[in-house]
């Protein structure tokens, strides 16, 4: 009797299994919303509240070259995604993208980086147009 439902349990256990490891994936939210918030532990992989807002100077001349003000930059720390893929980590600490479209049409990437007491905006890049620029 058991070999006559051997495929059923099979393939509900298959099933489980196929649910487990979708649900376990790195980056998954578990939900599917405009705006996803990668969360570790119960808390922000960034903190889009954060009291000081701090500006390399690498980001300060891209700012000026590509016509970006601070309150886009605050724009997008508080409605842009989060892009998974181009976090990066080095012996300084990891920079978290986060991407959108401002109130002034430019579709932006702002790199941030955690500092201790803030954010560090480390550059800002306009994914529409590329702007002569020499900052180096």
């Amino acid at each position: 009797m058991l070999k006559k439902y051997l495929p059923y349990i099979a393939l509900i256990a298959a099933t489980a299994f196929f649910y487990y490891i979708k649900s376990h994936q790195r980056g998954n939210t578990g939900t599917t919303t405009t705006n996803p918030v990668h969360q570790t532990g119960g808390e922000e992989v960034i903190d889009r509240h954060a009291s000081h807002i701090f500006y390399s100077k690498h980001a300060r001349c891209r700012m000026n070259c590509r016509h970006i003000n601070e309150e886009e930059i605050h724009e997008i720390l508080e409605t842009g995604d989060i892009n998974f893929s181009k976090i990066e980590s080095d012996a300084r600490g990891k920079t978290y993208p986060l991407e959108g479209v401002t109130r002034e049409h430019q579709h932006l990437r702002v790199v941030f980086a955690p500092k201790d007491d803030g954010l560090l905006v480390v550059t800002c890049i306009d994914l529409d147009r590329d702007w002569a620029c020499t900052c180096e």
